[in-house]
This record gives structure tokens, sequence and C-alpha cells, in this order.
């Protein structure tokens, strides 16, 4: 269903389909952190905050969480000292990549030089 078809009927935008996008990648890092992943396969928390820069430890570790939660990132946790967990891109996130490069090529059409 487009979003022509729900033009004057959206009661609530989290009821769409475009809603239920917007909770799974809304937000200033949850599509950083997809990209990262879809580029690097696997990546350490670290390399994550290393890679992003301006993000708390905080704030990547709520919005990796909330990945998790919506079932767009696994995470492996490897048991030695010190601990090592690791972070990739699940199945239904893969599918998300190609919308990602899309948003990609419209910034590279479209940005200011």
């Amino acid at each position: 269903m487009g979003m022509a078809e729900y033009k004057g009927k959206v009661k609530n935008m989290e009821d769409t389909p475009f809603g239920y996008t917007l909770s799974i990648i809304g937000g200033k890092w949850k599509m950083v952190i997809l990209y990262l992943l879809a580029e690097n396969q696997t990546v350490r928390f670290n390399d994550l905050k290393r890679q992003i820069g301006a993000i708390t430890y905080k704030m990547l570790s709520s919005q990796l969480k909330e990945l998790e939660a919506d079932g767009m990132v696994k995470r492996k946790e490897y048991p030695q000292v010190p601990p090592k967990v690791e972070y990739s891109l699940t199945d239904k996130a893969e599918t998300l990549i190609p919308v990602l490069e899309q948003l990609c090529e419209w910034g590279a059409k479209n940005q200011r030089n």
C-alpha cells in the first residue's frame, strides 16, 4: 500500500507502513549505524563508536539495543576477558540496505558543493 492510499485516512502515522519504518530507522544515529554495519559486515562496539565519532557511548548502546529489539541488528558476545561483542545486520536489515543506498544516491545528486 503506497502513501497515496493513506491520504486522508491516517489517524495515527505510527499505524502506517511509513510510520513503522520511521520507528525502526528514525532518529539521528540508527541509519548511520545500519550503514556502517552494511559496509563492514561485523563491527565491534568501540570500532562503531570510533567510526561514528560524535555519538556518546550511552547513546550508541541504547541505539544498538533498540535496533536489536527491532530485529535489525545481531549481537554476538564472546566469553573472554576482556569481553568481546560484535554487531552485524540481520537478514531483515539487509533488505533495507538498497533503500539506504538510494538515500545516498539522492544525497550525491542533490548535495550542494
